[in-house]
Formats: structure tokens, C-alpha cells, sequence
């Protein structure tokens, strides 16, 4: 079986010199909880790590997509869409994606004082579903300012912050009920479209068919349909390809993320695909809107 660690298509990661790492390891502000490496791999196949003898830090797996798994006391566990693992330290592992379904993960490496509080109790998977009170965006949306801030990280204050934001995105996987119910008010009582809408920007990573968001909310598609149309004047497939484009211009105008990235971070597994569908609806090209963005801005985005 072909195995590979790293330089799959799409992949972002970052990690920092061990030599500065340890000097940062020193200061309070950061020594007590910080990033080793960071990173986003999407629909890896052949992905596959193995540590015999263990490591020294913890690891945070965030399967947004598709499959694989982990063995982990001598026992497999599988790791699906919408779950979490951290693997703990100083324990030897191994994990690997699946081979017809490979995963989509949101990964970190975290050390310092405190990681023994972040760890789970036991060695199994959790999940977090999209719902009514879920932030499964906001959390991503973390992920991308701790990577970007870690990215400048050989600037003390870069990375003091992104050891701060740290705190609150670990928190946000061990604590899901708080983090959830601290901020949204319920949507049952909202109309219909409102609920679809707010599920739909929870799983703006995933291809959402007519037949997964009318399952969702218990009705058949063509009444589902019926009812989101009856309320918005708009299809529900068509709304939600418009609600990408919308964070596809977010992304373009507030990050430095290619444009290829974008693509794959949106679902669209073709950067050409996402390209024609933006310019549809934009009336203008991808890089063309970043260009025009750009000229607003104090510096200019790579792309």
C-alpha cells in the first residue's frame, strides 16, 4: 500500500524551528500552551503516520470530510467526518486515511505546561455536528487566524497571540456545549429558510446535495424545496453555492490563501469549476476581484 506523510494536493502546514520553540518555551505567556506545527490537509489519500516510541507533543485531529482512523493502546479506532481525536503524548501511535473515502483534517501539534488539560479522558472519538447552536464555521474561522498568526511567528507577539487563541480553539472541541450555547439563541423559532441558511453556512466546506439538506430537516426534496423557495425566491442548491461565493470573497479580500486553496476549502474539488461559478455570479474573476481588493488595502495578498 503507498503511504505518504506530507505533498498531497492542497496541503498547507507551518511549523517553527525547534531552537525557537524552546527559547519561547521559557516565557509564561506562551511556555504553558504552544503550537509545534499546524496545518489543513484536504482529501489526503494514502496519508499515514506512524510513531513507535511516541512523541513529545499532543495532537488535535479535526476530520471535516471523508474517512480514516487511528490506532491508539492497541486498539483501531475510526475517525469520520464531523469527529476529533488528540492523540496523547509520549504514547506510540499511528494514522492513515481511508483508502476510497481519505479524510479532510484540521491538524495541530501542541506542547507546554498545561497540554496534560487539554488531553481527552479516554481514547475514543467525539463528534460535533452541525445544529441549531453549532459554530462549526467560527471555530474554523480560529483555525485560519491562530495558522496565519503562527505563520509570523518568529515575532515574540505573533506568537504570544496565537498561544492565546489556542486556549479558546482547544477549548472549543473539549467544552462543545458551552462553546455552542454561550452565544447563538435558539433558530426554532425563526423561520424555516433562517434554520436551512444557518446550517448551510456550518458546512460551507462540503458539496451538499438537495437530498442531504431535505434529509436533514425530515422532509422530502421536493417539499423541502418548496418551502425554502416559497420563503427566499431562490432554490436551495443555488443559494448555497451563492452563500461560497460569499466566504470565497471573504477569503480573497481578508487572507493571503491561494486561490486554489480557496477552491478546495469550499468544496469545489476543480480550482477551473470554482473560477466559471464565481465569475457567474460576481460578474468578475477571482483573481480579478483580489486585484481590485488589493488596491484598497496597505499591502498586497499573494496569490
Amino acid at each position: 500500500m503507498i503511504k505518504r506523510k506530507e505533498g498531497f494536493k492542497g496541503e498547507r502546514f507551518i511549523s517553527l524551528p525547534e531552537g525557537l520553540l524552546l527559547r519561547y518555551s521559557k516565557e509564561p505567556l506562551i511556555g504553558n500552551l504552544y503550537i509545534r506545527k499546524i496545518g489543513f490537509f484536504p482529501k489526503v489519500k494514502y496519508h499515514y503516520i506512524q510513531k513507535e516510541k511516541g512523541v513529545d507533543y499532543a495532537m488535535l485531529i479535526y476530520c471535516t470530510d471523508g474517512k480514516g482512523w487511528y490506532n491508539l493502546y492497541d486498539k483501531r479506532y475510526d475517525l469520520k467526518e464531523n469527529q476529533f481525536v488528540i492523540l496523547p503524548p509520549h504514547l506510540p501511535y499511528s494514522f492513515g486515511a481511508d483508502e476510497k473515502e481519505p479524510w479532510t483534517i484540521y491538524w495541530l501539534h501542541f506542547r507546554g505546561q498545561l497540554t496534560s488539560s487539554f488531553l481527552l479522558s479516554h481514547p475514543a472519538p467525539l463528534s460535533i455536528l452541525p445544529n441549531d447552536y453549532s459554530r462549526l464555521q467560527e471555530r474554523i474561522e480560529l483555525f485560519e487566524e491562530i495558522y496565519n498568526c503562527y505563520s509570523l511567528g518568529y515575532i515574540r507577539e505573533y506568537m504570544i497571540y496565537s498561544s492565546m487563541c489556542l486556549y479558546l480553539f482547544l477549548s472549543s472541541f473539549l467544552w462543545v456545549e458551552q462553546y455552542r450555547h454561550i452565544k447563538l439563541p435558539s433558530l426554532k423559532e425563526y423561520p424555516f429558510s433562517s434554520r436551512v441558511i444557518h446550517y448551510m453556512q456550518e458546512n460551507l466546506e462540503k458539496k451538499l446535495s438537495l437530498y442531504q439538506l431535505s434529509t436533514y430537516f425530515n422532509y422530502s426534496p421536493s417539499y423541502f424545496s418548496m418551502l425554502f423557495q416559497k420563503e427566499t425566491g431562490v432554490s436551495p442548491i443555488n443559494y448555497f453555492i451563492r452563500l461560497k461565493i460569499q466566504k470565497a470573497c471573504q477569503y480573497i479580500a481578508l487572507t493571503n490563501l491561494k486561490l486554489n486553496e480557496i477552491a478546495t476549502k469550499l468544496g469545489f474539488e476543480e480550482p477551473a469549476y470554482f473560477t466559471r461559478i464565481f465569475t457567474k455570479i460576481m460578474g468578475i474573476s477571482p483573481s480579478a476581484y483580489r486585484k481590485k481588493e488589493s488596491e484598497h488595502k496597505d499591502y498586497p495578498f499573494n496569490v
